[in-house]
């Protein structure tokens, strides 16, 4: 299990926000932090601390009128500490070579993969030809509907018809070299994270994966580090004290030293 830092970008800002709150149309979200720091700062941030495998996310749709400032902190972040961060955020093969050559050490892609609620396997493969399967991450993130959890496209708005299970994962691994995966109901909330989840993330765990979503404290990642058979990477956003939160960053760099 290793710690994946993030940088998510709403707006032209670097944002904590409550994942299932996202609104294309208005471009809102309720916010639990917005940072007086650029993305640059962040990404230097973690390359000083030596953490790697972090992402930076792309929350506004191509047609917001925020979307060219968000692309430009992004842009900033992997030129800042390049090699060191993914990106994600309304990739595609036409720009997927772009962030690779601004810095990105992977590109994540939902929703160029998931189209009309299904996988599109010719546009998996395309990213597979673009950009190899080394360089892709496929973001599985999910929401709970009728007891099932579905994966979630277009910043987590729209659910489609597939459901995250290690079959899924079995299939769609032959084709990226990780997995990412937002569990949105919790995602942003620091209520504790969604134990189905991770339990079905771990039990499969045969390429690396990261899960984020409702981290409150350390007792989560004890949590975490056995449901997940010590295989699920983490990522920590509104509970952190770096973004607001009440859980200092000092510690959770201590207990993965330990770990």
């Amino acid at each position: 299990m290793e710690f994946r830092p993030c940088i998510d970008i709403h707006n032209g800002k670097v944002k904590q926000i409550v994942g299932g709150s996202l609104k294309d149309g208005a471009d809102t979200a309720s916010e639990n932090f917005v940072s007086g720091q650029d993305a640059a700062f962040y990404a230097e941030f973690y390359k000083k601390n030596n953490l790697k495998g972090g992402h930076v996310i792309l929350l506004n749709a191509k047609g917001s009128e925020y979307y060219e400032k968000t692309r430009a902190q992004a842009i900033s972040a992997l030129r800042a500490y390049p090699g060191g961060l993914q990106i994600g955020g309304g990739i595609h093969d036409g720009n997927a070579k772009d962030y690779l050559e601004a810095g990105a050490s992977h590109v994540i892609v939902t929703s160029y993969v998931f189209r009309n609620g299904r996988i599109e396997y010719g546009n998996l493969e395309k990213l597979v030809k673009c950009v190899g399967k080394d360089k892709l991450v496929l973001d599985l993130s999910c929401r709970r509907k009728d007891g099932v959890y579905y994966i979630v496209t277009d910043r987590w708005q729209n659910y489609t018809h597939t459901e995250l299970s290690e079959n899924l994962l079995e299939d769609l691994s032959g084709y990226c070299d990780e997995f990412l995966v937002h569990a949105v109901d919790v995602e942003g909330k620091a209520n504790g994270i969604e134990e189905r989840v991770v339990s079905l993330l771990g039990n499969w765990g045969k390429i690396p994966i990261t899960y984020a979503g409702g981290v409150h404290d350390l007792s989560d990642l004890e949590k975490l580090k056995k449901l997940g058979n010590d295989k699920v990477n983490i990522t920590i956003g509104s509970a952190l004290d770096l973004f607001g939160g009440k859980l200092k960053w000092e510690d959770v760099l201590q207990y993965f030293l330990k770990a």
